[in-house]
Parts: structure tokens; C-alpha cells; sequence
């Protein structure tokens, strides 16, 4: 099933975010290869595609797994949550429609 794993930044999160972002993009490559991600990505702070210095004020994910445990504990243990980038995360069930 698809799960979505919506998250929110600290306040000021870029020093945080750019330095974890090596280890976190590696975990996303692997649900990749495995053909498991629908999509990724973070939310601009500013209604633009490059923040620059504002940053990020969260990411969202929508990747396959085997039940909301796993894709929760999976959450759990992303680079961000590690390193503080993230202030909330909510993981739920999602229903892909469209396209």
C-alpha cells in the first residue's frame, strides 16, 4: 500500500537540512531502485522553486510499503528526524487517483 509521509521543518532548518541531505537522498535512492517511490520532495519556504536562503519548510513522500509500520518506522529513521530537521512528521495511508 502507499503511504504519505508529510513533514515539517524547525524553524531556520537549512544549516540542519543540508548537511543530513547526503545520508537522507541515499535512503530515498534505495526505495527507488526498488521501484517503491511515487514521489519526493521538500516545500519551499518561499513560493519558489530555489528558496536560496529561506529553505524549506518540509518535505513530502509518497513511497509503497508492507503496512503503516513499517513505512512509520522507516519515517522514524530518516537522516532528518536524526539530525532535527524536522519539527512533525505524519505518516497515513494514501490512495493514489491521478494520474
Amino acid at each position: 500500500m502507499l503511504y504519505a509521509i508529510i513533514s515539517q521543518d524547525i524553524e531556520n532548518s537549512l544549516t540542519a537540512r543540508l548537511a543530513a541531505r547526503p545520508a537522507h537522498l541515499d535512503r530515498l535512492q534505495s526505495l527507488k531502485s526498488e521501484g517503491r517511490i511515487i514521489l519526493a520532495g521538500p516545500h519551499p519556504a518561499i513560493d519558489n522553486e530555489d528558496p536560496g536562503e529561506a529553505g524549506f519548510s518540509g518535505s513530502l513522500i509518497v513511497a509503497e510499503f508492507a503496512s503503516l509500520e513499517e513505512a512509520q518506522n522507516w519515517a522514524d529513521a530518516d537522516p532528518y528526524v536524526t539530525a532535527g530537521v524536522y519539527a512533525k512528521v505524519v505518516v497515513k495511508p494514501f490512495k493514489k487517483v491521478l494520474p
